[in-house]
C-alpha cells in the first residue's frame, strides 16, 4: 500500500480491512482461488504464492485492472490520506515452501524488490488518479504480455528497478490501468525508457487447453512445481512459476 506507514492507526486499520476485502472480491470474480494461495502478510501488504494450475494470464493481464476499479469504488469520496492504493509485482521462480520463516526463494526476493522499486512509486505518483501500478519482470513481460496481448505492449513503459542498498538492478516493465505508461518517461528521473521500450516479438498462437507446458524439470531439496505465482502487495509480487514454461 502506498503512503500506509503515514497513517494513523485507525486508517491503517481501515486500509487493512479494504486490502482483504478487496482482494477477496477480484480474486472471486476472476475464479482465482484464494483459499488455496500460500500467503505472508506484511501489514501494508501480501506475498502470495500461488498454486500449481493458476493462469498466468488472468494473474498478470486481469488482476491489476479489476483490483484498480474496486478500489476506484472503494476510494471514491474519502480523504488522500485515507485512499488505498497498491504496486502490484509478479515474478516467476522456484520457491521452497517449507521455509523455516518464510519461503526460500530468489524468485520472492526478486518480486519484493520489484514492489519497492521507486520506478513503480513513481508511477502511481505520475498518474494521480489511478489506484494500482502493475511491475512485471521481464521474463513475465515477454512470456506473458507479448505473446498474448490481453494488454496492449506498448502501454507498457521499460524501466530499470534499480535499490542501490539491497545490491539489486534489473529490468522490468510497469502497466498502469487505464493509462499509457509507454508513452512518457521511464524512470523517476525523467530519462526516457530504452528505445527497444514496447519493442515486439510475432504473436504465439496459444496453446488450445489454455494452459502451460513444463520441461526438464528437476529438483533438489523441497519444493513446488507449477505457477507458483508470488504476488506481494505494498506490491504484490511474485515467482509465476517454479519452472519455465
Amino acid at each position: 500500500m502506498e503512503s500506509y506507514s503515514r497513517r494513523d492507526n485507525l486508517l491503517q486499520h481501515r486500509a487493512q480491512s479494504a486490502f482483504t476485502r478487496i482482494l477477496a472480491e477480484a480474486t472471486t470474480e476472476l475464479g482465482l482461488r484464494r483459499v488455496n494461495w500460500q500467503i505472508q502478510q506484511g501489514g501494508d501488504g501480501e506475498l502470495a504464492i500461488l498454486p500449481s494450475g493458476t493462469s498466468e494470464r488472468t494473474v498478470v493481464t486481469r488482476l491489476a485492472p479489476l483490483v484498480d476499479r474496486l478500489l476506484r469504488e472503494h476510494n471514491r469520496g474519502l480523504s488522500p490520506e485515507a485512499r488505498v492504493r497498491l504496486r502490484i509485482a509478479v515474478h516467476q521462480g522456484l520457491v521452497h515452501l517449507d521455509g523455516a520463516n518464510g519461503f526460500p526463494s530468489d524468485a520472492v526476493v526478486h518480486v519484493c524488490r520489484l514492489a519497492d522499486a521507486p520506478t513503480v512509486k513513481a508511477a502511481l505518483r505520475r498518474f494521480a488518479s489511478a489506484d494500482v501500478a502493475l511491475i512485471v519482470s521481464d521474463t513475465i513481460y515477454r512470456d506473458v504480455v507479448q505473446h498474448y496481448r490481453d494488454l496492449r505492449p506498448e502501454h507498457f513503459a521499460r524501466v530499470s528497478a534499480t535499490l542501490p542498498d539491497k545490491d539489486f538492478d534489473a529490468p522490468a516493465w510497469i502497466y498502469v490501468p487505464g493509462e499509457n505508461a509507454g508513452a512518457g518517461p521511464g524512470d523517476e528521473t525523467g530519462q526516457p525508457a530504452p528505445a527497444d521500450r514496447g519493442r515486439q516479438t510475432p504473436a504465439q498462437t496459444e496453446p488450445a487447453s489454455g494452459g502451460q507446458v513444463f520441461r526438464d524439470i528437476t529438483a533438489h531439496g523441497p519444493a513446488t512445481f507449477g505457477n507458483q505465482n508470488t504476488l506481494n502487495a505494498n506490491g504484490w509480487a511474485g515467482p509465476e512459476d517454479s519452472a519455465r514454461r
